[in-house]
């Protein structure tokens, strides 16, 4: 491939931050969000905010959040009884 076939590949590889949200079935601001947080690359084109197709497609979302607590077995027994 040419280096001008590579820039056109690129191209239409490119979508909106709308049709991303699209993809993905999130809000167009989630997107922003991983865009701000650095878990997706944007670049500016024409003066919109575009993403690259693979980018949306292939993100896997961190695992995260409060770990879950156990229940002692007293905790289980007392639930249990009500």
């Amino acid at each position: 491939m040419t280096r001008r076939d590579n820039k056109v590949k690129e191209f239409l590889d490119l979508i909106t931050l709308d049709e991303a949200a699209k993809l993905r079935g999130v809000t167009r601001s989630a997107i922003t969000y991983l865009i701000t947080k650095g878990r997706i690359k944007s670049q500016t084109w024409l003066g919109r905010v575009v993403v690259n197709r693979n980018d949306v497609l292939n993100y896997k979302p961190l695992t995260g959040g409060r770990p879950s607590t156990k229940q002692s077995s007293k905790a289980k027994k007392a639930k249990a009884k009500k």
